[in-house]
């Protein structure tokens, strides 16, 4: 009878269908408990559906009632594999060597072990060493060989989040956990995922479940540690940045950065942090870095781009402001202000590839009537070419260029109409239908100095014509 059990089990087993050849291999061994190829069978069974303790437990049983039994050992190594024990695997071929040693079979199975053993082996290495994408590759590999070890699973797990890919890392934790409800290294995989993704509340809830569990627990331990003590850093320097110490609020930032270069979620907010600390010392330069250093770390935070286009407009840098305001209209293409400050942005740029004449007079965007006459006056007697007639080829064409330059600027900024035009982006040369390329500077210079009575201004050369300013007279009418 047990043998015809077994026959028929042999037969669903080939079929596929193991759960009717497992029923069939238990009631051979119901009828016949010490014959090793039955319980060889039933653990080759259970293997197929995912039962590796019970397969473990039957492979042992044959070789114990026949120790030369190949195949129970084979199943044993098997099942410990199956649930990530390559070591035990391992002993169990070396062992099988001994009573057949040119099985090809066994030799096979070693060989896979030996290759677990060995991404086990250097994945923990690697974790040490702060490879983790090194260590997902070690676990795949070896999960592929190994497909039950919860070990490896929440390896694989843990290293998903220390990566960022926090959703990948909560399925693979939560997969564990619907089978073992209080796995605390699966607790801790979740609690990570949390902390990492900003939700702290949530996140020490997780930490404190897996200590309530494992009071022994290091991992757990030490980042609920890191994590309270990030959020007290960062509240603190929040409040030193309100209360406007901001030399303080920036060390107690700095100081944050440090606490855990894993959290890339609150590391970027503090970047972005600092970065306002930095524009309010006026260190533009630091702000801009420290923002860049954010999104980099989170390539969708809106703030730390809204913040780095606003240093890049302040420091006249507009096609970089230009940029940011693009990837922020994309992001969010229906906000208004969004796309306010991007033409706002594009009219800067716009303007900042024609000549500054606030600069070329050397005034500010501010200056009022008299300051524009003041700064002509000023450069326009500088840079006249009569003072400059004896100097060399190259510094006359220098200083006529100036002279036209700083002409053309006096007569746009010195019209009303004109500098309200010139201030508002509009281009030089469609003012009036024309521009200023054939102007000529000595009408500007005789109209301002002579203008006022009619008969004009002229230097009077005083030991060859270029002691200035004693080398020229004031004539106006009277």
């Amino acid at each position: 009878m047990a043998e015809r059990k077994k026959l028929e089990g042999n037969i669903e087993y080939a079929k596929g269908n193991y759960s009717d050849a497992l029923k069939l291999y238990t009631e051979a061994i119901e009828h016949n408990d010490s014959t090793a190829s039955y319980y060889g069978n039933r653990a080759a069974t259970l293997l197929m559906l995912h039962r590796y303790q019970e397969a473990l437990a039957d492979a042992r049983n044959s070789t114990s009632l026949d120790p030369d039994f190949i195949k129970g050992y084979i199943r044993e190594a098997k099942a410990n594999l199956a649930m990530g024990d390559a070591f035990h695997a391992v002993l169990v071929l070396e062992k099988s060597l001994q009573v057949n040693s040119s099985n090809a079979t066994i030799q096979a199975e070693l060989q896979i072990a030996r290759t677990v053993q060995r991404f086990a082996d250097e994945a923990e290495k690697d974790y040490h060493k702060g490879d983790y994408r090194r260590v997902l590759f070690c676990m795949d590999r070896a999960l592929h060989y190994a497909p039950a070890c919860t070990r490896f699973k929440l390896a694989k797990a843990e290293v998903l989040a220390l990566l960022g890919r926090y959703q990948e890392s909560q399925e693979l934790a939560n997969s564990v956990i619907c089978f073992d409800q209080m796995n605390a290294d699966a607790i801790y995989v979740r609690g990570l995922c949390l902390y990492y993704q900003d939700n702290t509340a949530k996140a020490f809830s997780h930490f404190q479940q897996v200590l309530r569990l494992a009071p022994d627990h290091r991992k757990a331990k030490e980042t609920y540690k890191k994590a309270k003590l990030i959020m007290q850093q960062k509240e603190k320097g929040n409040g030193c940045f309100k209360s406007g110490d901001y030399r303080k609020a920036y060390e107690i930032y700095t100081a944050a950065l440090t606490t855990d270069e894993n959290n890339n979620s609150t590391n970027s907010k503090l970047h972005c942090n600092r970065a306002a600390v930095s524009v309010k010392l006026n260190k533009m330069e630091e702000a801009i870095v420290d923002c860049t250093k954010a999104l980099e770390l989170d390539d969708k935070y809106e703030k730390a781009y809204l913040r780095r286009a606003k240093c890049y407009t302040d420091t006249q840098q507009y096609e970089d402001a230009v940029r940011d305001y693009e990837k922020l209209t994309k992001m969010e293409n229906k906000n208004q202000q969004y796309k306010r400050l991007l033409q706002e942005a594009k009219l800067e740029l716009k303007k900042s590839k024609r000549k500054d004449y606030y600069k070329l007079l050397g005034i500010s965007k501010n200056a009022g009537d008299e300051d524009i006459k003041k700064a002509y006056k000023k450069l326009a007697l500088i840079h006249h070419p009569d003072r400059h007639s004896n100097t060399t080829a190259e510094e006359k064409k220098e200083h006529e260029k100036k002279f036209k330059e700083v002409g053309e600027a006096y007569a746009v900024l010195s019209d009303k109409q004109k500098r309200a035009r010139y201030d508002s982006g509009q281009d030089v040369d469609d003012m009036d239908g024309g521009g200023y390329a054939d102007i000529d500077p000595d009408t500007i210079f005789q109209t301002f100095f002579g203008g006022q009575g009619g008969q004009g201004f002229s230097f009077q050369n005083m030991g060859g014509g270029h002691g200035f300013p004693g080398g020229f007279q004031f004539q106006f009418g009277v």
